[in-house]
């Protein structure tokens, strides 16, 4: 071979032989910086990995479905707000800290669309305020409809919303359906307004926290009739309330149906609502009925001086399980006022009932109480223009052990508790709806949950941090959370509220030992359908054992409420479909043994028609809980 033609190919593949190692080595270093990036010793996830390891003595990793819920600051990130919570700065930073440690952060409806003079759709809308919106408008109408849809924060203000308008309607249709926490604010709604109506339809179904405040709603309003359908239905620990509502009123009319229907502890409160009207007309039907321990208050509710006010309370919260009604001064001082109570009160577990001063110096006025339940007091109560049919006196049981079927786990789902004996395979029984409503969040490090306040008496500092307003939906989830993490353990039961997944960790550890093993369902197939049960594996042979479980609960960081849970058996089951026998998930059961301490009015014994310790319950653990035992 020619020298000349040996020079080139040596210089040919001596130049590849560089341009491949160079790739060599780039796509080397790419790799080595990105295995550094992912387990980078100063991040909260690779502290938390050490610390599984020191504290749980078997060899079980942490699971991945933990672990992903650790905090995903970055080292840099993480120091910042570390040192941020240490001097009491994290609130100035407030959006940058929920953006980068993946928390729910929320804020009140911006104000927007003021004076907006024509007819409008809002249809899948989100998130807005509307203040003076329709005022003095003459005729014409506004429709929301599908407003603020499966959302997880639907907040929106309503500040005097067709104020002063003529002959203007109002119509909200499935509004903030299915929506995590809803927040609306109707302040001055249709003050001095003439004719027209507002219809409130499927208003915030199946919402978690509904939070309603109508202040001064109608007042001075001329015969602006206002409805409420299937209002606040199937929620969960609601609250509204109506403060001046329809104050020197004439002729407003105003009709709650199907108000908190199968909701779970609902609480309304009617504070001077109708006072000093004249001619209203309100009507509650079928109001929290079917409601687990709704709570309502009435107070001075149609008196001062209204004159031929007219109430109607039907199948008021008929079939509840359990709940509280107090009536002060209700229609007290009002003029030829009349009240009408027909099935009010028939929960087939005993709620409590006061009238204080119920009607007391009124002119001519008529309350009569038909087919009325037990457990009332009445104080300082009209002597006169009183009538009692059908009452039922303390003591009488009829109709409450006669509730069952359908209308007695309207509020306690169907399927959700079951026996063990259903934990075999070849059963076919209903799922209930396991999938996770609450807001993804993260937890934070311990590092810097230690420097954040958490406890009820330090709440406005706690707000502080959050940047939550006096009386917003926003104070409330945080009081609740602080509450119930506050509140005495029941008999027996070890509790602790966890913001990171160390001090979960602790407390596993304080109640079943180092030797622990975390699990949870695998997924949500076969959720809220028919399903087969396949191999069913009981955890520590299925002996009888003790665990720890642990629920979320609303904050604006990860939360969990962790307790003891003595005298359980823990199962791992395989769920198929029933028609292809194929395994699509692996649920994880817990079956509580003793359940003598249990409430007569807990919702498995209305579900499985018994009472405490005469049976064992039984439920799956649901998407992003999770149960605690001692490893096999």
């Amino acid at each position: 071979m020619d020298k000349t033609v040996k020079l080139n190919l040596f210089c040919f593949l001596f130049f590849l032989f560089l341009f491949l190692s160079s790739i060599t080595a780039s796509l080397s270093k790419t790799t080595t910086l990105n295995t550094s990036t992912k387990s980078n010793p100063f991040s909260p996830k690779s502290s938390l990995t050490r610390y599984w390891k020191t504290q749980i003595s078997n060899k079980h990793p942490i699971p991945n479905f933990l672990l992903s819920k650790a905090s995903p600051l970055p080292p840099l990130e993480f120091s910042l707000f570390t040192k941020l919570a240490s001097n009491n700065s994290l609130s100035s930073h407030l959006s940058s800290f929920c953006y980068s440690a993946n928390l729910f952060c929320f804020y009140d409806a911006t104000v927007s669309n003021s004076g907006h003079p024509k007819d409008s759709n809002f249809a899948v809308y989100d998130g807005k305020g509307f203040s003076n919106y329709g005022s003095g408008r003459l005729g014409g109408g506004d429709t929301f409809k599908n407003y603020s849809e499966n959302t997880n924060f639907a907040t929106s203000g309503f500040t005097k919303y067709s104020g002063g308008s003529t002959g203007h309607r109002e119509g909200f249709n499935s509004y903030a359906t299915d929506a995590n926490v809803a927040n609306s604010n109707f302040t001055s709604y249709a003050g001095d307004a003439t004719g027209g109506n507002g219809e409130f339809n499927s208003y915030m179904p199946r919402v978690n926290v509904p939070d309603l405040r109508f202040t001064t709603y109608s007042g001075n309003g001329n015969n602006h009739p206002l409805t409420f359908k299937s209002y606040v239905d199937d929620t969960n620990s609601g609250n509204q309330q109506f403060v001046n509502y329809a104050r020197n009123g004439n002729g407003v009319p105003v009709g709650f149906t199907s108000y908190g229907d199968t909701s779970n502890v609902v609480g309304s409160t009617f504070s001077h609502y109708g006072e000093l009207a004249n001619g209203g007309n309100d009507s509650f039907k079928a109001y929290s009925s079917n409601a687990n321990n709704p709570k309502n208050e009435f107070k001075s509710y149609g008196g001062g001086g209204g004159n031929a006010g007219s109430d109607t309370f039907v199948s008021y919260r008929d079939r509840a399980n359990s709940g509280t009604d107090s009536f002060v001064s209700y229609g007290r001082k009002a003029n030829s006022g009349r009240s009408v109570f027909v099935n009010y009160g028939k929960s087939f577990n005993p709620g409590s009932d006061s009238f204080r001063e119920y009607g007391k110096g009124a002119t001519g006025q008529h309350t009569g109480f038909s087919t009325y339940s037990l457990n009332t007091t009445f104080k300082e109560y009209s002597k006169t223009g009183v009538s009692f049919g059908q009452y039922a006196k303390p003591g009488l049981k009829e109709g409450l052990n006669k509730v069952s079927g359908s209308l007695v786990n309207k509020w306690s789902e169907p399927v959700k508790f079951f026996r063990e004996k259903m934990l075999k395979k070849g059963t076919v029984m209903m799922m209930p709806d396991i999938v996770d409503k609450m807001p993804r969040r993260s937890f934070l490090p311990r590092a810097i949950t230690t420097k954040l306040p958490f406890a009820s008496d330090k709440l406005s500092d706690v707000k502080e941090v959050f940047q939550a307003r006096d009386n917003s939906i926003l104070e409330r989830v945080l009081s609740n959370t602080l509450s119930e993490c506050e509140r005495a353990p029941s008999p027996g039961e070890t509790k602790r509220c966890v913001g990171s997944i160390e001090d979960m960790v602790d407390f596993a550890v304080s109640v079943l030992g180092h030797d622990v093993v975390v699990r949870t369902t695998e997924n949500v197939r076969g959720s809220k359908k028919e399903v087969m049960i396949g191999e069913v594996k009981g955890v520590n042979g299925g002996k009888l054992t003790k665990s720890v479980s642990c629920h979320q609960s609303l904050y604006p960081y990860l939360m969990y409420y962790c307790h003891s849970v003595p005298k359980v058996r823990v199962y791992v089951a395989e769920i198929l479909d029933v028609s292809s026998k194929a395994k699509i998930n692996t649920g994880v059961a817990i079956c509580h043994i003793d359940t003598s301490s249990w409430s007569p009015g807990h919702g498995a014994f209305i579900a499985l028609g018994s009472g405490p310790g005469k049976i064992e319950v039984c439920h799956w653990i649901f998407e992003n809980d999770m149960t605690w035992t001692t490893a096999d």
